[in-house]
C-alpha cells in the first residue's frame, strides 16, 4: 500500500514539474499563449483595429490573371433607306431559271432554222415542238425587198430609227425576203401601227391578212438558265417576229 501511494506522489510531482516548464501546452490551453507571443518577430509593430475599421475582402469566382479585353463591337449595318436613293443591291450572276418558256409561231422553214440553231447552241436543253393553229390575224409588213442584201440593208434603216421589233421574211412566199413589223389580231391595232411607224420616219407600211385556220410551230423550252438562257436569247435575234410566253 505505501507503494502504491508512493509511486502515485511521484507521477504527479511529474506531472506537475511538466506543467509548470509548458511540455503540457500542446495538450491543453487556457485561452493565454505567452510562449507564442515572444517567438513572434516584430510582435511590438502589431497595432489593434477597431471593427468598424476593418476591411473584409470579398471573395471573387472570377479567375485572379487578367481576362482578355473585349473585341470592340462591330459597326452597325448603314440601313438601306440611309445610304441614299442611288444605292442599288448588287445583281445575282445568273438570272433564275425559267421554268417553262415558249416562243413561236413558225411557218416550217422557220421551224427548221430555229431548231437546227438550238440543237447547236445549247444540245442539252430540254424542249417540246408542238403545232400551234392560228386564227386570222392582220400583219404589217414592207413588201418584198428582193434579196437577203437588200432586206439586211433595210434592217440596219430600222434599227437607226429606233424601231427593234421586226423579222425578215424568208419562208418561199411571195413576201421572201420582205419585213414583218408585227402581228395583230384587228385590223383597227394594225392600223394603228403603221401610223406608229408612219410618225418615227417609215413609210411603204402595208397590212396583209393572214388566212385562218394555218398551221404554225412553237417550241416550250424548259428549265432555261444560265449559259443556255445566254444561248436561247442570242438566238431569239434571228427571230425577232416571234412571241416568247410562258407555259406550264
Amino acid at each position: 500500500m505505501l507503494k502504491l501511494i508512493f509511486w502515485l506522489l511521484l507521477l504527479a510531482n511529474a506531472a506537475l514539474f511538466a506543467a509548470e516548464r509548458g511540455y503540457l501546452g500542446a495538450l491543453y490551453s487556457d485561452g493565454r499563449e505567452p510562449a507564442r507571443i515572444g517567438q513572434q518577430l516584430q510582435a511590438d509593430k502589431i497595432k489593434l483595429l477597431a471593427a468598424d475599421a476593418v476591411v473584409v475582402p470579398v471573395a471573387s469566382s472570377a479567375p485572379t490573371s487578367a481576362p482578355n479585353p473585349a473585341p470592340d463591337p462591330a459597326p452597325n449595318p448603314i440601313p438601306a433607306a440611309a445610304a441614299g436613293a442611288d444605292t442599288a443591291p448588287p445583281q445575282a450572276a445568273d438570272a433564275a431559271p425559267l421554268a417553262c418558256t415558249e416562243i413561236g409561231n413558225f411557218n416550217a422553214a422557220e421551224a427548221r432554222r430555229f431548231s437546227s440553231q438550238l440543237a447547236e447552241m445549247t444540245p442539252n436543253i430540254k424542249f417540246i415542238r408542238r403545232d400551234v393553229q392560228e386564227v386570222a390575224s392582220h400583219m404589217v409588213y414592207l413588201p418584198s425587198l428582193g434579196s437577203k442584201d437588200a432586206a439586211d440593208k433595210k434592217v440596219d434603216d430600222l434599227r437607226r430609227l429606233g424601231i427593234s421589233d421586226f423579222f425578215v421574211i424568208q419562208d418561199s412566199s411571195p413576201l421572201r425576203f420582205g419585213i414583218s413589223l408585227g402581228i395583230f389580231k384587228t385590223d383597227e391595232a394594225a392600223q394603228k401601227q403603221v401610223a406608229n411607224l408612219a410618225r418615227r420616219g417609215l413609210s411603204g407600211a402595208k397590212i396583209g391578212t393572214r388566212n385562218a385556220g394555218s398551221t404554225k410551230v412553237a417550241f416550250q423550252l424548259r428549265d432555261l438558265g444560265g449559259a443556255s438562257r445566254v444561248a436561247f436569247d442570242k438566238i431569239r435575234l434571228d427571230f425577232l417576229g416571234q412571241e416568247v410566253r410562258s407555259c406550264h
